[in-house]
């Protein structure tokens, strides 16, 4: 059996040193091993009426794609400020040191909407409970919150204290 773990690469010390980066590079680079993944993150929301899926830039498109079309749903992406072309909403978010924002299309989640959240690491939480906010400011419900990988350690599971959060691989 597939197990998805042994496609994801360890890399020490990047982007800086002390960090030791999940690469999810070997998982995108087999069929077999991308297909199978799809399927685990679909059983993670067996059951669940899904209208949107809401992904966050840009690892985090892979499989939010993916899920979109398997749901046979609208696909959603949150980027970084000035990437959106038509009138978005912003909400910003704390870093290590300073701070970031996501953006998302004005008329991209309608009120009442049923939305999953998907990216691909569960890291800080930041980025994370910015994209709920922003659904939420929509007037969508998150359903649920999907990763492929939770860094247990950094502790971002706290930010998401009020969402269902499902991920299918923690280190």
């Amino acid at each position: 059996m597939l197990k998805i773990e042994d496609y994801i690469r360890d890399i020490p010390d990047f982007p800086k040193p002390g960090i030791l980066f999940r690469d999810i590079t070997p998982l995108l680079e087999s069929s077999e091993a991308t297909e199978t993944c799809v399927q685990q993150l679909l059983a993670m929301i067996e059951g669940q009426k899904i209208d949107k899926v809401v992904a966050i830039e840009s690892r985090g498109f892979f499989f939010g794609i993916l899920l979109a079309q398997a749901l046979k749903v609208g696909f959603v992406p949150i980027r970084k400020p000035g990437k959106l072309p038509y009138k978005s909403f912003k909400e910003p978010y704390n870093l290590e040191y300073g701070m970031d924002a996501l953006e998302i299309h004005e008329d991209a989640i309608t009120e009442g909407e049923r939305v999953l959240v998907h990216d691909d690491v569960l890291a800080t939480g930041g980025t994370a409970r910015a994209a709920c906010n922003l659904v939420e400011k929509l007037g969508g419900k998150v359903v649920q919150c999907n990763f492929l990988i939770e860094l247990k350690s950094l502790k971002g599971i706290q930010k998401l204290k009020n969402q269902e959060v499902r991920t299918l691989l923690k280190y």
